[in-house]
């Protein structure tokens, strides 16, 4: 028996680097969501147009939006797949604990949410290029600012990293009681149906508006961030109750 202890960091090291090759499918189905959100956004994602009675004029506005709400769709979906027991079972490869166990997932969730924040705003340019090639010369793009591209990469990987902490509570969740499969969403439909019947939006609107219609970045940043740190600490906090393998 041997009478060294590994430190808590050494095996969240250890177990972060071990699925980020265990886990590469992740990567691969992210690959897949966003060519799907890529040919979705062909059509455009808006329009506008005029004229007269000799002349007419259709705008078709081209962006990352679709491609970037697939990306969210993404993390959440990968997020609950992580708390399965099939994925769980992978860390006892190594001498683990829950804690361990939940930081090296949670890096993990970062390194995918920072790699698929990107990719989903250079999508833009797979689009302009995938036009070129395809003869729709027609099309005129506008160019972007430095600075507003680094919020853009900003703000996409905060949502989606957002996503990735919501995915990874509502699967918690679900491996202590099956019984949050329904009622999860449930309680999240009928609060958008009790929010769009109420005058004033709702409690469920109202916060919807206050954490993503903030008009300062850097407010947006500690919102998204204190809201992401409360999900993965409430995870982590409820996944010690889940049975001992």
């Amino acid at each position: 028996m041997s009478l060294s202890k590994p430190s808590t960091f050494t095996i969240v090291k250890k177990q972060y680097s071990y699925k980020l090759q265990a886990y590469i499918q992740v990567f691969m189905s992210l690959v897949f969501i966003q060519m799907l959100g890529i040919l979705f956004s062909f059509n455009g994602v808006g329009m506008s147009g005029g004229g007269s009675n000799t002349l007419g004029v259709n705008v078709h506005f081209y962006s990352a939006d679709i491609v970037i709400a697939f990306t969210i769709v993404w993390a959440i979906i990968s997020a609950i797949l992580i708390t399965t027991q099939a994925y769980r079972n992978d860390d006892f490869v190594f001498i683990t604990n829950r804690l361990s166990s939940n930081f090296s997932n949670i890096l993990f969730l970062l390194t995918a949410s920072i790699v698929g924040g990107i990719t989903a705003i250079m999508s833009t340019y797979v689009m302009k290029v995938l036009m070129f090639v395809m003869g729709r010369t027609e099309y005129l793009s506008s160019p972007i600012a430095a600075s507003e591209m680094l919020f853009g990469f900003g703000a996409t990987m905060l949502y989606v990293l957002l996503g990735t902490a919501i995915g990874y509570f509502i699967g918690t969740l679900v491996q202590l009681n099956k019984v949050f499969v329904v009622l999860v969403p449930g309680v999240l439909i009928g609060m958008i149906v009790l929010g769009a019947g109420s005058m004033n939006g709702g409690f469920f609107l109202e916060m919807i508006k206050f954490i993503f219609m903030e008009s300062s970045f850097a407010l947006f940043f500690i919102k998204i961030v204190i809201l992401v740190i409360l999900l993965f600490s409430s995870s982590t906090l409820l996944s010690n109750r889940l049975e001992v393998r």
